[in-house]
């Protein structure tokens, strides 16, 4: 049975101080910031956190539809195919971040991503969110 992390990440002003966080039901978490970034950035950061903290089958669950979606709509073949441009000819936001998370989650093989709406009454999201936001605090 796959372990389901729940992630999240905040900023104060965007960008401004942010924090990321990930937290396992009944088990472990993690948290963390930094003084100057972007909500974007945080969702992957947090994400990335998770999946390389924790071994096995790895279910993350994120309120960003960015994270989710770059996983289960395979943006990131497209961005490759492109040289790191994306559909709209753009450089690809992020890539810093995200070379190094997709390189980890294809190597895994073992990573999937759900979805669930932010401040919708959900106990973990709603933990990872607090977490979140207490770090960009720390700034």
């Amino acid at each position: 049975m796959a372990t389901r992390v729940y992630t999240d990440g905040a900023c104060r002003g965007n960008p401004g101080p942010g924090g990321w966080a990930w937290a396992v039901d009944d088990g472990p978490q993690a948290a963390g910031g930094d003084p100057a970034t972007t909500n974007q950035r945080m969702e992957i950061r947090a994400a990335w956190e998770a999946v390389q903290a924790l071994p096995g089958d790895l279910v993350v669950v994120s309120d960003s539809t960015y994270v989710v979606n770059c996983f289960r709509n395979r943006w990131y073949v497209g961005w490759h195919r492109r040289g790191w441009v994306n559909s709209a000819r753009k450089p690809v936001a992020n890539r810093d971040l995200w070379e190094p998370f997709i390189e980890l989650v294809l190597q895994r093989g073992d990573v999937t991503f759900d979805w669930v709406k932010g401040h919708s009454g959900d106990k973990m999201n709603d933990l990872v969110d607090r977490l979140a936001v207490a770090e960009s605090q720390r700034f």
